[in-house]
């Protein structure tokens, strides 16, 4: 069994993935500052709260923990704010990566596995997306996504790294056990905020554009269980830990739901009749992002289980009834 050194492990994808990790038998070691986390996710493991630019910290870690690959969660996320503060993108989710490869390379931690974005593709040419697809982010968030790839790319040119960066869809519903699940503040996601309305801490749900050019005129995406997004992770991390080579790949089921199919789908879940007010468009959101995810599947091996749309919101409703 490995050692594994998880940036991020307190937020909602980095948690679930802890939880896989966990099954495994791997050693776990969590690295967050808990500025969007939260310490009750992690479930296994070690916990030591930091950040990223704290390089002396970062350094002690690789030298006490030694680990045998690193899964690098923590990043901010939320693409309006990048618009508004892109000096924060870039500093946390850009310059901090170099910091986390800088003490990797000292060290000789040769593997790592990086959260990327569909983000990267902007609006693309073509759907479904396929990793031949131009790399041509239209927001801060996607451009310094697209910078760490290209970085990544760079250091493993030297033979010193390898790297799976996984390119995420929609990542959406919660453990099935009900221990986690997602908790952004402020949420921005489409159902979480459904749920929320269906509980009534809302008024309405907003659907951002009713005049686009899909059947329905809503917004399409590729929503992605949790637990099928960490397993991908955990083959990701047996790739690399067997000399696999560097790689980007999609993640994503190959098919989208539109807005108000998703909002149908948790009123049949919740049995709540959810009201919903119609906005305008949100600059940038594209048509439609659905990913052609045949790399992953074929370079990993990875088969998704929860491929259903009322299974990722009946999980996700499971864990939204706990909160308060």
């Amino acid at each position: 069994m490995s050692r594994i050194l998880v940036t991020g492990g307190a937020g909602f994808i980095g948690s679930h993935v802890i939880a896989a990790l966990a099954g495994h038998k791997h050693t776990v070691r969590t690295y967050d500052n808990l500025s969007t986390g939260h310490r009750d996710a992690v479930l296994y493991g070690d916990l030591l709260v930091g950040d990223l630019a704290d390089t002396a910290l970062l350094e002690s870690v690789m030298r006490d923990f030694r680990p045998d690959a690193v899964m690098h969660f923590a990043a901010c996320i939320e693409v309006g704010e990048s618009v508004r503060d892109p000096l924060k993108y870039y500093r946390n989710n850009a310059a901090n990566t170099i910091n986390l490869l800088s003490a990797m390379e000292r060290y000789a931690v040769e593997n790592i596995i990086f959260s990327s974005t569909a983000a990267v593709y902007g609006i693309p040419a073509t759907v479904p997306i396929s990793e031949i697809q131009p790399i041509r982010p239209i927001n801060p968030y996607g451009q310094a996504k697209a910078m760490v790839e290209k970085v990544l790319e760079d250091a493993s040119a030297t033979g010193r790294l390898r790297y799976v960066s996984l390119r995420y869809f929609n990542a959406a519903g919660a453990d099935p056990g009900g221990k986690i699940g997602e908790r952004h503040v402020p949420e921005s996601h489409l159902i979480p905020l459904t749920l929320k309305t269906a509980k009534g801490e809302r008024q309405s749900i907003n659907v951002y554009g009713t005049d686009y050019p899909t059947p329905d005129g809503t917004c399409i995406r590729d929503y992605i269980h949790v637990t099928d997004l960490a397993d991908a992770h955990l083959r990701a991390l047996d790739h690399l830990l067997q000399k696999g080579g560097s790689k980007a790949l999609n993640c994503g089921y190959g098919h989208g739901y539109s807005v108000r199919e998703v909002i149908d789908a948790a009123r049949r879940v919740t049995s709540i009749d959810i009201p919903v007010e119609a906005a305008d468009r949100r600059p940038g959101d594209p048509p439609a992002l659905i990913a052609d995810s045949t790399a992953l599947r074929q370079t990993l091996g990875w088969t998704p289980r929860h491929d259903d749309l009322d299974y990722i919101v009946r999980t996700a409703w499971e864990w939204e009834r706990k909160q308060h």
